[in-house]
């Protein structure tokens, strides 16, 4: 009997200890889940709050006297100029105010008045979009003798530029309208229907659709086929996915989930920012989109990246920083601020950050030196804590997570020393597929995968503009006047109208502060 009840115990003791494992697990989750809904989203760290390797214990001196503080007052003053740089693109109207002449007289002396100087208050105006018919006409010539004359009589007619959509009345600054609407500034076309019915457009969403895909399909196809040659030819990528609602995919029900996948180049400039929708998250997707590539390409901890052939793939420290910020946040708040481990991984992530902060500015070379000498390090040491931390943590623990994270991604966290121009984080591609995910809840879903594909197409354009430091109104405008002109199979031609060929009108740019107007 008293075996039989020390086994029960026993017993009830692991039962226990399991329920409160899982419980302490359900808290974390609950805490996690009540800080994503109404916390702070940033995972900026107090600099002084982190320090936990005591240096200001180790290098005080009591014996020697405080320092006198000094009360110091910062005043903020206005930048002088800064307006008048603002506005110095913009054109200006001006409204005169004089008195009228009965009015110019002295009311002292009644001598008249002379202008003497003027006051000047500067307000901007906004004009709205306007719209009207453009009539081509193209006169036709023929020669007054043949008529008379001749057997035949030559007639020639004045050559006049293709349109961008045959047999439609898109014009396109009317396209490009659209589509800056809807792919830079997120608005759906329901929404742009209506702001169009409000300056007497009549267009309806149908029919800007059609102007959405059509034009994608004619001219920018070829345009993106080329932007996908040169990206293969790069070494160093950044990828990433989301998730996209198609309604009317072959075979698969209105709610399944599709995917946006984005492929973008590195610090190397001209920048490519390319989307690729496609039905599913599965591996062959990069398999085949990046066939022609060799060399290192960024992403997060997705697993269906790995076994590409000839590439060298870079984990993300910014993800793996987000799992020990998690597993603070997870904690009850009477620990979010104490010496606790999963605060000492976050410092090992911030220190690595702060050591790229510093070499920001300096060549590849001199980076890839100074990761090995100050980086190398780091690494080194937080690989001896994780080993150390793992077999003392619960696995499903947030703590646990990131820490089983950091480690099973070693491999790809550590591939950045390799090279000077690959980075620490895969910031570059999520800040790129963020209008995206923006626009999306805007639109919400696509209709068809011919309209899905063309949002991928279109956005890969705009966003590539974007990147090049271009207009993204004034290059498609530029574009669909040149496009439906050349002959889109020539590589050559197609050159000149990539984002950052030189023979771009000027007007396409967008001057930086300070820049001077180009002469006309």
């Amino acid at each position: 009997m008293i075996q039989e009840l020390q086994n029960r115990c026993a017993l009830q003791e692991q039962q226990i200890a399991e329920l409160m494992a899982k419980l302490s697990w359900y808290e974390e989750q609950f805490r996690l889940s009540q800080k994503r809904r109404f916390g702070r989203i940033s995972e900026q760290s107090d600099q002084y709050q982190l320090q936990i390797f005591n240096e200001a214990e180790a290098l005080a001196k009591p014996s020697e006297p405080e320092p006198e503080l000094e009360k110091i007052t910062y005043r903020r003053r206005k930048q002088k100029g800064k307006r008048d740089a603002e506005l110095k693109d913009l054109p200006e109207e001006n409204i005169e105010y004089r008195l009228a002449a009965e009015e110019q007289v002295c009311p002292n002396c009644g001598e008249a008045l002379h202008e003497m100087s003027t006051r000047t208050r500067r307000e901007i105006k906004i004009i709205p979009a306007q719209a009207l018919v453009v009539n081509h006409i193209s006169y036709v010539y023929a020669c007054r003798r043949c008529e008379r004359e001749g057997i035949s009589t030559p007639i020639i007619t004045a050559p006049m530029p293709e349109p961008p959509l045959p047999g439609s009345l898109a014009s396109p600054s009317a396209i490009a309208h659209i589509m800056t609407g809807k792919y830079v500034d997120g608005l759906p076309l329901y929404r742009q229907e209506k702001s169009l019915s409000r300056l007497g457009i009549a267009l309806s969403r149908q029919t800007m659709a059609n102007w959405m895909m059509k034009p994608s399909e004619l001219w920018f196809e070829p345009l993106y086929g080329r932007l996908h040659e040169l990206l293969q030819k790069r070494d160093v990528l950044h990828g990433d996915e989301t998730t996209l609602q198609v309604l009317h995919e072959e075979a698969r029900e209105a709610t399944s989930k599709s995917y946006m996948w984005l492929y973008r180049t590195g610090r190397e400039e001209p920048a490519i920012v390319l989307y690729d929708y496609q039905t599913t998250r599965a591996g062959k997707h990069p398999l085949r989109f990046l066939s022609g590539f060799k060399g290192y390409l960024h992403v997060d901890g997705y697993a269906g990246y790995n076994g590409l052939p000839g590439i060298t793939l870079v984990g993300c420290w910014a993800h793996a920083r987000r799992q020990f910020d998690e597993a603070l946040k997870a904690l009850p708040k009477d620990k979010q601020n104490a010496d606790v481990a999963a605060r000492h991984g976050l410092v090992f992530c911030n220190r690595l950050f702060a050591l790229e902060r510093e070499l920001k500015g300096v060549s590849d070379e001199e980076r890839y030196r100074e990761r090995l000498k100050r980086g190398r390090p780091i690494i080194d040491e937080f690989k001896a804590w994780l080993d150390y931390q793992r077999p003392r943590v619960l696995p499903k623990s947030a703590f646990g997570q990131a820490i089983g994270y950091c480690l099973n991604q070693w491999d790809k966290l550590v591939a950045y020393l390799a090279d000077g121009r690959l980075e620490l984080d895969n910031n570059r591609a999520e800040r790129s597929i963020k209008p995206f995910v923006i626009g999306r809840k805007g639109w919400l879903f696509s209709n068809t995968p011919r309209g899905a594909r063309a949002s991928a197409v279109i956005y890969s354009i705009v966003e590539t503009a974007k990147e090049n430091g271009l207009n993204p109104f004034t290059y498609l405008v530029h574009l669909f006047e040149r496009l439906p002109n050349i002959d889109v199979t020539d590589r050559d031609a197609l050159d000149e109208l990539l984002p950052w060929s030189p023979s771009l009108p000027a007007g396409c740019r967008i001057r930086k502060a300070g820049e001077q107007k180009p002469a006309s």
